[in-house]
């Protein structure tokens, strides 16, 4: 597993009312949010980036009000049209 170190200002800490102990995976789960809403991971990936199981990933989606599958509106009307 790669490793990253990453320096802040303490204020970054304090605005988040984040402990340094508590970031790491605050950061996580918030990369592997927008990425997975930006479509650039999966789901399964999303998951492991944030460190959780696909389950409690999608739980965190919910309890951040996210949605939790993504659908390209395009691929969509694509697939009614063929039946």
């Amino acid at each position: 597993m790669a490793t990253l170190t990453l320096e802040l200002p303490e204020s970054v800490l304090a605005a988040l009312r984040l402990s340094p102990a508590d970031f790491p995976g605050e950061l996580r789960l918030a990369a592997a949010v927008t990425w997975y809403e930006n479509g650039k991971v999966s789901q399964e990936i999303a998951a492991q980036l944030a460190g959780l199981n696909r389950t409690d990933f999608l739980l965190a989606l919910a309890r951040m009000g996210r949605d939790s599958f993504q659908v390209d509106m395009k691929d969509l009307d694509e697939e009614f049209r063929r039946g």
